[in-house]
């Protein structure tokens, strides 16, 4: 909105005075004091997953503090938990929302309905037909505040919780609700997330790891925000004539770890992992493991070489990589990120775990001392 506004400055110089009072509205809105409510922080976590079905419309930004020494294989997660992403977005239901995401050089569109989402890249006039996955890596509509705050808050319970004040958030009075979460494995120190007043739903959210002092992994929240349905044609997505359709592909990696479970036993996979239990995900290749829950999350998978191979260099690569028997392992905030020796080949471990617990889930995987 910056832009537009700017830009009409120039064409219309003749109210420049005014121009220069809109352009000065939002940061004077947003100093204004906010008002807070006696609302306990169960009942706020209550009102933020109950949001799901209020309409808005929206302007984000996220901004990631991840180094992750990845390889090709996930340069483009890399580049999302790096990067500043942003987007707009158009909200009429669960699974029925557009969230564009804007850069210098265009912009991207996703359009989800009730059986998948459509992926427009609009400077290659590609368009991308995918279906839901019990498993997939992040992309950029999961940073947006509203439904990275309900995922985050989904199952934490109450003696987790706390009430901060309030804040302006977007113009609006937004109130303030901190995760911490209790497992020892846990790298998350906190989460903040602000929940709007009057809708319940998140407008901004902060993951910090355990140094707080770096400020945080991952900080995202909206600069405008407006209730009310969208008009359902800004949202459907009908395929421009003479566009490249393609369908969409499951993770590399998650194809390779299938693909590695059926050659064999890579690893065996207990019902409990550095102390967090194992979860039930249906649909999930068989050979992925995931433990945890809440923000507390560990990820277990065997990979081949082939893809292994480039990802192991990478690792070794970060000045930070600690390297011993049981493999190598680094923490880019409160992201743990592991390449074991399994006993038939490597095994990729990642999550939001230290490294004391990474390290721990290797020996239990292996055998291995530590």
């Amino acid at each position: 909105m910056a832009s537009r506004r700017t830009g009409a400055a120039g064409r219309w110089a003749v109210v420049g005075v005014g121009v220069a009072v809109l352009l000065a509205l939002p940061s004077v809105v947003g100093a204004l004091p906010a008002s807070d409510a006696a609302t306990s922080a169960p009942e706020l976590r209550r009102q933020a997953l109950a949001s799901t079905g209020v309409a808005f419309t929206g302007h984000a930004q996220a901004a990631g503090g991840l180094a992750l020494p990845v390889a090709d294989q996930l340069t483009g997660v890399a580049d999302l938990l790096s990067d500043r992403t942003t987007m707009r977005a158009w909200y009429r239901g669960p699974a029925d929302w557009r969230v564009d995401v804007v850069t210098p050089t265009g912009e991207t569109g996703v359009h989800a309905d009730g059986t998948g989402t459509w992926t427009w890249e609009y400077e290659d006039d590609v368009a991308t037909r995918s279906e839901p996955s019990p498993l997939a890596l992040p992309a950029a509509p999961d940073l947006l505040p509203s439904t990275l705050g309900r995922r985050l808050l989904s199952e934490a319970t109450d003696g987790e919780l706390s009430r901060l004040g309030a804040e302006r958030v977007a113009g609006r009075d937004a109130l303030g609700l901190r995760l911490v979460p209790a497992e020892e494995a846990a790298s998350v120190a906190r989460v903040d997330v602000w929940v709007d007043a009057d809708s319940g739903v998140p407008l901004r959210v902060q993951v910090v790891g355990e140094d707080a002092g770096a400020g945080p992994a991952l900080d995202t929240g909206f600069l405008d925000f407006e209730l009310g349905t969208p008009a359902a044609d800004v949202v459907a997505f009908d395929v421009p004539p003479g566009a490249d359709v393609r369908a969409g592909e499951d993770a590399r990696l998650l194809q390779a770890a299938d693909r590695a479970a059926r050659d064999g036993d890579r690893v065996r996979l207990p019902d409990e992992l550095a102390g967090l239990p194992r979860r039930t995900i249906e649909g999930a290749p068989r050979g992925v493991g995931v433990y945890g829950r809440g923000v507390t999350l560990l990820a277990v998978s065997p990979l081949p070489w082939r893809v292994a191979g480039p990802l192991l260099d990478a690792l070794r690569a970060s000045p930070d990589a600690v390297a011993d028997e049981l493999g190598v392992r680094i923490a880019a905030g409160p992201l743990g990120l592991m390449l074991l020796r399994g006993p038939d080949g490597p095994v990729l471990a990642v999550g939001t775990v230290d490294l004391d617990a990474l390290a721990g889930a290797a020996t239990e995987l292996t055998g291995g001392d530590r």
